[in-house]
């Protein structure tokens, strides 16, 4: 029998992020850094500072972007065990920091999905042995974890498997041909996160969209290192216990640290005492553009590592460095910039598609020009949301999980047709949206605006889950880096060994539900078979390009046909025989293929209003 004595404690308030790492991490310690859409930035910082060179740290964190670069730069991890790894703003694309991935630089790594990620942080959350998923299957995800999951990737010499499988494939015990996976339960030391507040008995404050939301705080083994926006009276938190996600007894330490989510956003929190309110804040593009920018070479690396992470030396000198007027730029209303627009039946029972008129962004930015051609990823983007519209209004899907980049605009523009035949299907994206109505003049899917904008704002396991694996009417809209003729999606490792980003959610997609993949055509891109199958292509139900959709007549493992045709312009091939030919390394056949209508000015408009600035040009 286990007896305990002593009274309950309370988490140590400490001074700062760097005090809060420096007394409570060592090095070889396995920390998590909390997947919210507050991200634990300052104490990543703080890592960096601390234990450059010397952390040899296990990292567990589902995307690896942003401020994680500053402590891959510092040296201090050994293994990260992760599903993304690279850019997401201003479009989703690969960093030179990991293009090295397959031969253990800069460290050994442990590839999943982001709902197998998330369903390991469940097992260990609540004291089972493995968890289980329908992920994986079929991909060369499963087939690396299935290895013991710490290296090599395909086609590199780094790393040394450590011989225990990470996934295991199993066969339905009911006699089924659907095979599932189980999955090893994840159980850092640490958990490292970012809350709106907390009360120094350490109950903490999360506001949606969650994201893998208290599962990790209860994994940890020792528990959870926290700051906050402000640190509160005990009586806020007693008035409003519905709004607590973390338990003071998970807690470890906290400090206060404002901003402490930057250059990601944090939503704020109204509670009708304005004494009370935590100010929300967004992403800051800027910053962000500044940091893709720099990173694009070695000496651009150092000099944005040095300025923001070494020469501050402390989260308030970071502070200073941002400035007031910086940071009252990123101020968020809690209210949405612009209301919504009513929804009604129209009284043509098919009008014209027009263009919803540009409302209030947060920052003003100029528009393009009405006349400037229209590129191959917008025609990308409006064949994907004619295909869209196609799909819904003859299959009956009911709701639209939006993949990052050409894919997530091809979705909302879709959403905007149908909602103006009186179709309303709601777009949904996997950190926890639900029923996104995008902020015009904001291309980034996970915007905070958006998600002012939204009807429900849960986490990945609702949305990914719930809305996605568990729903037999939703239908995926990704994007590629390479699709083969199988419809096979490889967004992780190109042939010759360099590492593109990783799955993201694209994998749990793509194994559970029905899908379609866009991406401009090009030899490069529509490839005989994939390097890496990064999601498998047996749901794929069309594949969009620039110049005409591909689409199966049968099921999976049926030949893809192109179906639609729309001549890419006066630098492209004549004829469709002569774009497949061309523009794919796909033994498609055109016989049959149909007239695409042409691209009309108002989905042009429409696009562009979401995308002012051409970064999807």
């Amino acid at each position: 029998m286990t007896t305990h004595s002593g009274p309950a404690r309370h988490p140590a308030v400490v001074p700062d992020v760097d005090a809060l790492v420096s007394r409570y991490v060592t090095p070889g310690t396995h920390l998590h850094l909390a997947m919210t859409m507050a991200r634990p930035n300052a104490m990543v910082y703080a890592l960096a500072r601390q234990f450059a060179g010397r952390g040899a740290f296990t990292v567990s964190t589902s995307a690896t972007h942003t401020a994680m670069h500053a402590l891959t730069m510092s040296g201090a991890v050994d293994h990260l065990i992760t599903c993304f790894l690279g850019d997401t703003y201003p479009t989703p694309r690969p960093n030179p920091l990991y293009r090295d991935l397959a031969r253990g630089e800069p460290f050994t790594c442990e590839l999943w999905s982001l709902l197998s990620f998330t369903q390991r942080l469940t097992a260990g959350a609540t004291g089972l042995p493995y968890g289980v998923t329908a992920s994986l299957v079929g991909s060369d995800l499963e087939r690396g974890l299935a290895a013991g999951g710490r290296g090599p990737l395909p086609g590199g010499d780094g790393g040394t498997a450590d011989g225990t499988p990470k996934f295991v494939r199993m066969a339905d015990p009911h006699g089924t041909d659907r095979t599932f996976g189980l999955v090893e339960p994840l159980r850092p030391d640490l958990t490292l996160l970012h809350g709106a507040c907390a009360d120094r008995r350490g109950n903490i404050v999360l506001v949606p969209p969650a994201g893998e939301g208290a599962w990790a705080a209860y994994a940890a083994r020792r528990g959870v290192l926290a700051s906050v926006e402000r640190i509160v009276p005990d009586a806020f938190v007693d008035a409003h216990p519905e709004r607590v996600v973390i338990p003071g007894q998970r807690v470890v330490a906290l400090c206060e640290a404002p901003l402490g989510a930057h250059p990601q956003s944090l939503r704020g929190l109204s509670t009708g005492e304005a004494t009370q309110d935590i100010t929300g804040y967004r992403d800051d593009y800027a910053f962000l553009t500044e940091l893709v920018e720099s990173l694009a070479t070695e000496d651009g690396a150092k000099e944005w590592y040095r300025e923001w992470v070494e020469e501050p030396g402390s989260h308030a000198a970071y502070l200073r460095k941002l400035g007031p007027a910086r940071r009252a730029e990123l101020t968020l209303d809690a209210r949405p910039l612009s209301p919504r627009a009513p929804v009604t039946p129209p009284r043509d029972p098919a009008p014209p598609f027009t263009a919803r008129p540009p409302r209030a962004a947060a920052t003003p930015r100029p528009r393009p020009e009405p006349r400037t051609p229209v590129s191959r990823q917008e025609r990308t983007v409006i064949l994907g949301a004619r295909a869209i519209v196609q799909r819904v209004t003859e299959d009956g899907y009911d709701t639209l999980l939006a993949g990052i980049g050409v894919s997530h605009l091809a979705a909302w523009l879709a959403a905007a047709r149908l909602r103006e035949q009186g179709v309303r299907v709601p777009v949904c994206a996997e950190l926890g949206f639900y029923g996104m109505d995008p902020e015009p003049g904001d291309v980034f899917l996970f915007s905070q605006l958006h998600a002012t904008r939204s009807q429900q704002l849960a986490g990945i396991t609702e949305i990914l889950g719930g809305m996605v694996a568990g729903n037999r009417r939703c239908l995926g809209v990704l994007a590629a880096g390479e699709v083969d003729s199988r419809g096979d999606i490889n967004t992780s490792l190109l042939a010759d060994g360099r590492w593109l980003t990783g799955s993201g959610g694209a994998n749990d997609i793509a194994t559970s539900t029905d899908c379609l993949v866009l991406s401009t055509a090009s030899p490069r891109k529509f490839v005989e078979r994939v390097a890496y199958v990064t999601s498998p292509g047996a749901r794929v139900r069309e594949v969009v390009s620039h110049f005409g959709r591909f689409r199966r007549d049968g099921g999976a493992g049926s030949p893809f046909r192109l179906a639609t045709w729309l001549p890419p312009g006066y630098d492209g091939p004549a004829t469709p025989q002569e774009a497949v030919a061309q523009l794919t390394r796909w033994p498609a056949p055109t016989s049959g293929c149909v007239p695409e209508p042409e691209v009309t000015q108002a989905e042009v408009a429409w696009l562009r209003s979401l995308d002012p600035q051409g970064f999807y040009r």
